[in-house]
């Protein structure tokens, strides 16, 4: 016991300073609604192993009916993003977008993966006010996480990507590549280590029109002033604000009100349109 504790601690130390590709390993979870899902886990040491789990399934049916689309921004390995696609069933589409092109090889496979029962797209790009290119940071050497920039900055990490990343206007890309599917739009799930409120105000046309549910993250570092710019820019819209403990069916839920904003240091809450 010992031994394996110190092995798995001498991993994630190498992990977090030294750079190194890791493989990905597809496990099997029966899933009384679903039946058997798979999912391609990374085997990177600083990555949590995911169970996809009815809890979670049945979590975003609140949001996501079936045959609507959803989008999935900063979707990492897919560990939100095929929960949200069994929501939406293969009639259905989810869109993912991660730029980091680390978890992104395991992201595809994972869209490749349950083809039976979803529909997922995943695609290698951040999302910004406008098209360019952007620095990638993270604070572990093996990329499991991390943010952008548009100066070199290490707000994020003191690693970077050698090579830039490309994000793009959702908007824009949705109106030319699935403009039939926007009547469709059901929710927005955003994870973009403090970047989400940029992209929210990146997106009013979309918002403002079809008035997807909206889950977003109150990142830690996040000030005062930015948590509380977070909360206006979905209020702004007619949303009424919710905070949730996790991305499970039962979890505890009550309204958001902008003085909520700091009594947790990280947290996830969702935006429902106003009736």
């Amino acid at each position: 016991m010992f031994i394996q504790y110190f092995k798995r601690k001498l991993a994630k130390r190498k992990a977090r300073r030294v750079f190194q590709e890791y493989p990905s390993e597809i496990n099997s979870f029966d899933l009384p609604g679903e039946g058997t899902i798979q999912f391609a886990n990374w085997n990177n040491p600083l990555n949590t192993p995911i169970s996809i789990n009815q809890t979670t399934v049945d979590f975003f049916r609140q949001f996501i009916t079936r045959g609507s689309l959803a989008i999935d921004i900063g979707a990492n390995t897919g560990d939100t993003t095929v929960p949200m696609a069994l929501a939406a069933g293969k009639e259905g589409l989810v869109i993912g977008f991660d730029p980091n092109p680390h978890v992104f090889k395991i992201f595809e496979v994972n869209a490749g993966l349950n083809k039976d029962k979803t529909n997922i797209v995943a695609l290698p790009f951040a999302i910004t006010e406008n098209d360019g290119e952007f620095y990638y940071n993270s604070s572990e050497a093996s990329f499991g996480n991390g943010g952008i920039s548009r100066q070199p900055s290490q707000f994020h990490g003191a690693y970077t990507l050698p090579q830039k990343i490309t994000g793009i206007n959702l908007e824009q890309y949705l109106e030319k590549n699935y403009s039939s599917w926007l009547p469709k739009i059901s929710c927005i799930k955003i994870d973009t280590e403090g970047y989400d409120k940029e992209i929210i105000k990146s997106i009013p046309r979309l918002i403002g029109k079809y008035k997807p549910v909206i889950i977003a993250e109150c990142f830690s570092n996040a000030s005062r002033s930015e948590r509380e710019e977070l909360f206006n820019s979905v209020a702004v819209d007619g949303y009424d604000l919710f905070y949730f403990e996790d991305f499970i069916i039962d979890a505890e839920t009550h309204p958001l009100a902008i003085s909520d904003m700091t009594k947790w240091k990280h947290f996830n809450f969702y935006g429902l349109p106003k009736k």
